[in-house]
């Protein structure tokens, strides 16, 4: 087996949590890291992603067959064989390395697949996001399956609601100022903890009052003004959503970065979201003035995901 197509990780720019309570959620691919599967090698790593494959395919085995079936024999083999996934994307950062892994695996072996050329109707978004959500619940418990979908279509994708999601166009790059970014916590998060302790936070009549207005109406503005390029806008919602979030959420921001997070929304030089469900992995940041913040945050490493 030759090495197969790539697929690339994710950020969800906007709707982390909100999204699982039905609000609006914007995500788009991030090319800088990306994973393919690939034929034995004898490295560590390859060992561990065969190993890891091996109980994805017992998994996938448990799956119903009207919600998807794949070419479970052809798999078996192949993982005999010592298939493994060569990625990039750094596991529990939030990035969706989970999501690549399983938009490989849907490409290459599961039957009547929905593929990337045909006219993407939102039933047949709907129907990939249902077939994701069941194979990466797999490594999280319960999954949304947007990940995997962001993954496998490579294209940026409006979630208007969870039945109601579309393909969607993001404005062009600039060579401005402005930038969203990565931030390295140097922590790994896991998702699982952090998306328990957000479903007893739900158990709480202010806490639900919270999302339903404070949260989803500024995520809701903030995805807004991103797709019809209304920056200045953008960044006053950027930074209502941030104290919301730093209000709401700190179990899910590293301790070592409460301050700091404050700091951003004080000095106006940055303003900082999670990326993903948090508990570590990168921490995502927009600031007016890239090379400023690069100055400020000396001490962290950053990665550039789109300039304004």
């Amino acid at each position: 087996m030759k090495k197969g197509p790539l697929f690339y990780a994710k950020i969800l720019l906007f709707g982390e949590y909100g999204i699982i309570k039905d609000s609006k959620g914007l995500a788009i691919p991030y090319n800088s890291f990306q994973g393919a599967l690939k034929s034995s090698n004898n490295s560590i790593t390859a060992k561990e992603s065969n190993e890891n494959l091996k109980r994805l395919y017992t998994h996938l085995k448990t799956l119903d067959r009207n919600v998807v079936s794949f070419r479970l024999e052809e798999l078996k083999l192949d993982i005999d064989n010592g298939l493994y996934f060569d990625s990039s994307i750094p596991q529990g950062y939030g990035v969706g390395s989970s999501g690549a892994l399983i938009a490989a695996i849907y490409d290459k072996y599961a039957n009547n697949k929905i593929t990337v050329l045909e006219n993407l109707t939102k039933i047949k978004l709907l129907k990939l996001k249902e077939v994701f959500s069941a194979m990466e619940s797999f490594f999280h418990g319960k999954s949304s399956g947007l990940d995997p979908l962001n993954s496998y279509l490579s294209l940026p994708i409006l979630i208007n609601s969870k039945d109601n999601l579309e393909a969607t166009g993001i404005p062009m790059q600039k060579q401005g100022k402005g930038a969203v970014f990565l931030l390295d916590s140097n922590q790994v998060g896991e998702t699982e903890p952090m998306v328990n302790i957000f479903m007893n936070k739900m158990k709480k009549e202010g806490f639900r009052k919270m999302l339903s207005e404070d949260f989803s109406k500024h995520t809701d503005a903030c995805i807004d003004d991103f797709l019809h390029g209304n920056i200045k806008s953008l960044f006053g919602n950027v930074k209502s959503l941030s104290k919301v979030v730093l209000a709401n959420f700190k179990p899910m921001i590293p301790n070592a970065f409460h301050n700091l997070w404050q700091q951003g929304i004080e000095t106006n030089d940055y303003y900082f979201k999670l990326c993903g469900s948090g508990g570590g992995g990168y921490i995502l940041g927009f600031t007016k003035d890239y090379d400023k913040a690069k100055k400020i945050l000396k001490k962290y490493k950053l990665e550039l995901v789109y300039r304004f």
